[in-house]
């Protein structure tokens, strides 16, 4: 397998793999070549930028293989294909005109079109040029565990290590829970996070016991511990707030939580489940308390 890549100033770098074909040149829609006898090539056309108007509308076909790239041109207008390989003296350089076919070396490939892009001026030509870069794909590798090896053993040095999370039922756990509590049951246009207060009242509600989050800077800090698990320590949003409020991020908070899972769903099903249990009271989780105006 094969992978190439064609860069041409003005364009993006064009990317192609084995079975395709690249037909270039200044319209190389309105003239496709015939189709090879090989019918699972895909063809890919591709219109050169500032091209002059002498430049033919299809000036080559960039074909492909399993193992080979063929350059097959079809300009009236002469190129030159130059490449440099690994030996004594490795270079080379080929005049290319109108019916020839070229084999392409690995690495990196030049295709020269003398005076094929329109200048500043309108008589001024420029030459126009294409890099072709091929490299072999090497297959990916399928991991074949040894007879009686299992995947992600704790010995194994490639041993996945398990992501970062919250411990389950801890006071961060509980906060997790508050702020996330939105994405959790599908009702994400609530209209403003939780208070510091609310948070209180419903860790209070669902545990019993609510550590010592009746104080706002208890709930602030469980809230950066959320955070900085949820989001890492490059991205996380109070990094970049200077000690300011971060009222304004703690709808990013728990959407955040809620997408890494470190709350679920289940999680808070349990939570109203365990209030219900305890409280004797309503403990369906789709249902949360009015927000305190």
């Amino acid at each position: 397998m094969l992978r190439v890549e064609v860069r041409c100033a003005g364009l993006a770098t064009v990317v192609l793999g084995s079975q395709e074909t690249l037909v270039f040149g200044r319209a190389p829609h309105a003239i496709l070549p015939e189709e090879e006898a090989d019918s699972t090539l895909q063809v890919i056309a591709l219109a050169l930028p500032q091209s002059t108007a002498h430049t033919s509308r299809l000036l080559g076909e960039l074909i492909i293989g399993e193992d080979i790239v063929r350059l097959r041109w079809h300009g009236t207008l002469e190129a030159q294909l130059s490449s440099l390989f690994e030996a004594p003296g490795g270079a080379r350089r080929v005049t290319l005109v109108k019916g020839m076919t070229a084999l392409l070396d690995e690495g990196e490939n030049t295709v020269t079109v003398l005076r094929g892009r329109q200048g500043l001026l309108p008589d001024q030509f420029d030459d126009l040029t294409l890099e072709v870069t091929v490299q072999p794909m090497e297959p990916e590798p399928s991991f074949v565990p040894m007879p009686g090896q299992e995947f992600d053993e704790p010995g194994d040095p490639d041993h996945t290590a398990p992501a970062p999370m919250l411990r389950p039922r801890s006071r961060e756990w509980f906060v997790a829970l508050a702020l996330a509590e939105p994405w959790l049951v599908g009702d994400d246009s609530y209209p403003r996070p939780p208070s510091n207060r609310e948070i209180y009242e419903r860790v209070l509600k669902w545990h019993g016991y609510a550590w010592n989050l009746e104080r706002p800077q208890r709930v602030d800090d469980a809230i950066r511990v959320i955070s900085r698990i949820a989001f890492g320590p490059r991205d996380d949003p109070f990094a970049a707030t200077s000690g300011r409020r971060v009222q304004n991020v703690r709808f990013a908070i728990g959407r955040r939580a809620a997408e890494v899972r470190l709350v679920t769903a289940e999680d808070l099903a349990a939570a109203y489940s365990g209030a219900h249990e305890r409280l004797g009271g309503p403990g369906n989780p789709g249902v949360r308390p009015a927000p305190r105006a």
